[in-house]
């Protein structure tokens, strides 16, 4: 059942400068940065505010919900919580909060392989759990994490293929940034592998020296082979080009991500709203289509359902719920979102979200 937003805030994006003000710089910089010169980040936000949408009239509404399929499970709303390192860094209760929140809002939470909570205790929460797995150099690591993400019950397993090593992220390379002593990645059972990023880099950031040191590029091949050892359905994460879309879904993954991670890897890459409608082009009712990378509110969530996708990820809002005021802050947030997306529907003229793919939309300028 989703929350209430409560009194305070009145909009998702009402939360960034509550979290901003709550958090260390070099905290806010490490959630809130991009790469390079932050131009994907930009354009990110850039793109879907060009989307303007050309609602019905006079449609029966009497019969009017959210609600969704994702996977054979429903959802209350088109979204997902996307899966994002390090929830300890903005909250001391991190991941377990933020998956108790999504559970209330009746939505999938995604835990990341580089969690600061180990994924069996996430999965123990009792919501519909979703593993992030990063490719890793040792094979065998990576393969145990897919057993113990199925062992635990986990619904779905994303793998991030954009991410073979990661960007420079030029606040954290200022910041010489380094993940502080309470937390760890604690996915990993080796010691030192767990405390990687907590070894300070000078002039560079330890989270991006950990990273080169222990993930790996994804292949096809490397794909092919992880559905075969996956029982559970497969989603790629880090898909702009239609060509990889449709080759992904081929060799059997059920849904992609088309995602430019936030605008966290190639800088300059293509805004994720300017690339979704292409994909799903590609894939047609093949498999899903998830959309990440920008989405800020309920109408966001609206405009990416119109531009082709199934439903959401939602990434840094999340992390500002939850380092604004905890579980109740993430509560607070999803339930905005829930209550945004409710009103855009029913003013855009659609019974459901299924129908917010049938709307008119009209490109402009920024």
């Amino acid at each position: 059942m989703l929350t209430t937003p409560g009194p305070g805030a009145q909009s998702v994006v009402e939360f960034e400068q509550i979290a901003r003000a709550r958090l260390p710089g070099e905290v806010w910089d490490f959630v809130a940065g991009g790469s390079g010169a932050e131009t994907t980040l930009a354009a990110n936000r850039a793109a879907l505010d060009r989307v303007a949408l050309v609602p019905r009239a006079m449609g029966d509404l009497s019969g009017r919900h959210t609600g969704t399929d994702l996977f054979g499970v429903r959802a209350a709303m088109p979204a997902a919580i996307a899966p994002i390192a390090y929830q300890r860094l903005v909250h001391p209760d991190g991941e377990l909060a933020l998956a108790r929140a999504a559970k209330r809002a009746g939505i999938p939470f995604t835990v990341s392989t580089m969690s600061s909570t180990p994924l069996e205790q996430v999965a123990e929460v009792g919501g519909t759990t979703w593993f992030q797995l990063y490719p890793l150099r040792d094979r065998e690591q990576s393969r145990d994490l897919v057993r113990r993400a199925e062992a635990a019950g986990c619904a779905a397993l994303m793998v991030t293929v954009d991410v073979p090593w990661m960007a420079r992220r030029l606040r954290d390379v200022r910041n010489e940034f380094t993940v502080p002593a309470h937390v760890s990645a604690a996915n990993f059972t080796d010691s030192s592998a767990a405390a990687g990023a907590r070894q300070a880099v000078v002039g560079d950031s330890a989270v991006a020296a950990h990273t080169a040191a222990t993930f790996a590029a994804f292949t096809w091949p490397d794909l092919t082979e992880l559905r075969r050892a996956a029982s559970i359905p497969l989603i790629v994460k880090g898909i702009l080009d239609p060509r990889d879309a449709a080759k992904a879904i081929s060799l059997g993954a059920d849904a992609v991500v088309v995602s430019n991670h936030g605008g966290r890897q190639l800088d300059g890459a293509i805004a994720s709203a300017d690339a979704v409608t292409a994909v799903r082009e590609a894939v047609g009712d093949r498999g899903t289509v998830l959309f990440d990378s920008g989405i800020r509110s309920g109408l966001d969530i609206m405009r990416a359902l119109t531009l082709g996708a199934d439903a959401v990820l939602i990434g840094r809002p999340a992390l500002w719920g939850l380092a604004a005021d905890g579980e109740a802050g993430a509560d607070r947030v999803l339930g905005l979102f829930h209550q945004e997306f409710a009103e855009a529907l029913g003013l855009a003229g659609c019974p459901d979200p299924a129908a917010a793919r049938t709307l008119t939309i009209w490109r402009g300028s920024v």
